[in-house]
């Protein structure tokens, strides 16, 4: 896989990839919640959802992996096995996951560690028909390899086919500098993912120098990650998305 593949891989200018958090009482519960917001998501027009244990277990992202596959094959989905990037890169290949989503793929480890992570990292994906999206700096993810971050981009970009950046957390806006600063160091054609924090009024800015966004808090009926998805959220976001992905299109035209 190469990064512009992964762009290629969607239709529309600036895909979305909306969260399913797994939330629920049991793990029935857990898989019902996460098939009617996919009916909300997928019918609403995003492009893609990503399965993560956010809440539920790694059996949970599993089961709807698997109900994915056979009862909603139109759905493209990607997985993110918090905590378990060898599981990720398992059930993503067992069921047709279109991406994996690590929360950091370098800067996180060791200068020791870090080499055994990255040949392993390189050794899954060749075998892998799955896209990575990896993150650098990641919200809740370690600094310990003391390299700058520049090295560490560089580095994660022979790592992933499009590199994830957040804020310091969960649902809070990723600094518009922050991606400015990824931007300059990984070039003008690699794609960036906004991993957090984007609402339909600060999509403008905070993806001036982005590829993609994923979505969680904002779609919940609440705005934060413990609510339900809502239609009306959700269609709002895609809207303001959508909008400004057209916008994107004449102005390269």
């Amino acid at each position: 896989m190469t990064a512009n593949d992964f762009l290629s891989a969607f239709t529309n200018p600036i895909p979305i990839f909306a969260m399913l958090h797994l939330k629920g009482g049991s793990s029935p519960e857990k898989l019902d919640i996460a098939r009617r917001e996919t009916e909300i998501l997928w019918s609403s027009g995003i492009d893609a959802v990503i399965v993560e244990n956010y809440f539920g277990s790694t059996d949970d992202v599993v089961a709807m992996c698997q109900w994915l596959k056979d009862k909603a094959p139109e759905v493209v989905f990607g997985v993110n096995i918090l905590k378990d990037d060898k599981r990720a890169f398992e059930v993503a290949n067992a069921f047709g996951a279109r991406f994996i989503q690590l929360d950091s793929v370098s800067g996180h480890l060791t200068i020791e560690a870090d080499v055994e992570f990255g040949d392993w990292l390189n050794q899954e994906r060749a075998r892998s028909d799955a896209f990575v999206l990896g993150g650098v700096r990641f919200k809740y993810q370690p600094y310990l390899s003391g390299r700058p971050l520049t090295e560490d981009l560089v580095i994660g970009k022979s790592r992933c086919d499009a590199v994830v950046v957040t804020g310091e957390g969960t649902g809070l806006q990723t600094p518009s500098d922050k991606t400015a600063q990824f931007r300059a160091i990984l070039g003008p054609e690699f794609p960036i993912v906004i991993g957090a924090g984007v609402t339909p009024e600060s999509a403008a800015r905070d993806l001036a120098n982005a590829n993609a966004v994923i979505v969680g808090s904002y779609l919940k009926d609440s705005h934060v990650d413990t609510g339900d998805v809502d239609r009306d959220h959700t269609l709002h976001f895609v809207r303001a998305i959508r909008a400004l992905g057209a916008q994107r299109t004449i102005s390269r035209n």
